[in-house]
């Protein structure tokens, strides 16, 4: 069954973006399929609990609402700027109305100080020489072509003014809409944030006991092992080269400081880290060190809301214990998109972001590919 959903999900994501644009509802579904894998994989993985799993709900449902307000802010900027460009064409608009109207008035007044409401026979019938007759014929043609002219434009600019001011009228109410929206969002948020700090003072000793678990963090990594391979079976579109050619050349995916580097030591349990820890500052964009196509964002017990992107031929990078996933399985990445935003899910202790490189489903060590730590030295 997973051979065929990963086939499935393989021939979508090599689909150009056009393409992939037309597939959505096919997309969408694969990942319904992959996130009830994804059930399956954590109830099959183990069947001993933890005590993070506690925070699992609330920190999935904080991210879910992050992710969701900041679209509704995007939204809302582009309302705003929407709303900006209507009323500035609603102003044009109303001065040419006031503008034709005055023309008109101008046409209109001329024509009843020349008297020309007579019709083309009462002039004939006039004792006038004929050269001047034509000229005046021709005078009163133009004032009448004129007039009709300007009537028209009236009427354009009239259509067009009341259709600029219903789409304005719209769009004031889509502004509303959009803010109450952002209010239920934000809501719902606060919510969420006080239910993680309560679950948190109830297991916070627990916590503290478990991060000391030398078997806990073994079960971790295999865990996270086992859903690389997986996720391994699938190859983005790309053959590797572009991100192989970026060697030395990373980007640190966040500021921050590198508090523990791939191969040293946990002080809590003796085992060797395989990426790097960036302590950084809680809610810091994080940023996506090379293009490539998510194929993972979801929470994963002893990583919290973790994000994986797939940069082809095997070469994946991973971002851990965010509190936000700002992008979903599918989508495309461009090198520096924010991906995710700084947080501490999972139970970890402290702020920041874990990241670490892989080829072929084992870890490596970042330190030859990243440039330098953002504002610090290495």
């Amino acid at each position: 069954m997973i051979r065929r959903l990963h086939s499935c999900l393989l021939a979508v994501l090599l689909l150009p973006t056009s393409a992939l644009a037309s597939q959505q509802s096919d997309l969408e579904k694969l990942r319904q399929r992959l996130a009830a894998i994804q059930r399956d994989f954590e109830q099959a993985s183990e069947s001993r609990s933890e005590v993070a799993d506690a925070l699992r709900d609330s920190e999935r449902a904080i991210s879910d609402s992050n992710r969701n307000l900041s679209q509704l802010a995007r939204q809302r900027r582009q309302a705003d700027r929407d709303l900006d460009r209507l009323q500035q064409r609603t102003a044009a608009l109303s001065a040419n109305y006031d503008k034709q109207q005055s023309l008109l008035g101008r046409l209109l007044y001329r024509q009843y100080i020349g008297g020309i409401d007579q019709d083309s026979l009462k002039l004939l019938l006039n004792s006038k020489e004929p050269n001047q007759l034509a000229r005046e014929l021709r005078y009163y043609d133009y004032i009448a072509r004129e007039r009709a002219d300007t009537l028209q434009k009236l009427r354009s600019g009239l259509a067009a003014l009341q259709a600029a001011t219903r789409e304005t009228r719209d769009k004031q109410q889509e502004i509303v809409a959009l803010q109450d929206s952002e209010k239920k969002e934000l809501s719902q948020l606060e919510r969420e944030q006080d239910k993680r700090r309560k679950t948190l003072g109830k297991i916070a000793k627990q916590l503290k006991q478990q991060r000391h678990e030398i078997e806990r963090l073994r079960r971790n990594e295999a865990r996270l092992t086992k859903l690389i391979g997986e996720l391994g079976q699938l190859s983005s579109a790309g053959d590797g080269s572009a991100f192989k050619a970026l060697k030395g050349k990373l980007a640190l995916p966040v500021s921050g400081k590198v508090s523990n580097r791939y191969g040293e030591r946990r002080a809590e349990s003796n085992l060797p880290w395989t990426g790097w820890f960036v302590r950084a500052a809680a809610r810091q964009p994080v940023l996506a060190v090379a293009a490539g196509r998510v194929v993972y964002a979801d929470w994963l017990r002893g990583f919290g809301n973790l994000l994986i992107i797939d940069h082809g031929q095997g070469f994946m990078s991973l971002y851990g214990n965010n509190e936000t996933l700002y992008k979903q399985v599918g989508d495309a990445i461009q090198t520096g998109d924010i991906v995710s935003s700084v947080g501490n899910s999972g139970g970890n202790a402290d702020s920041g972001l874990y990241f670490e490189l892989r080829y072929k489903g084992s870890p490596f060590n970042p330190d030859t590919w990243i440039k330098h730590p953002r504002g610090k030295s290495r």
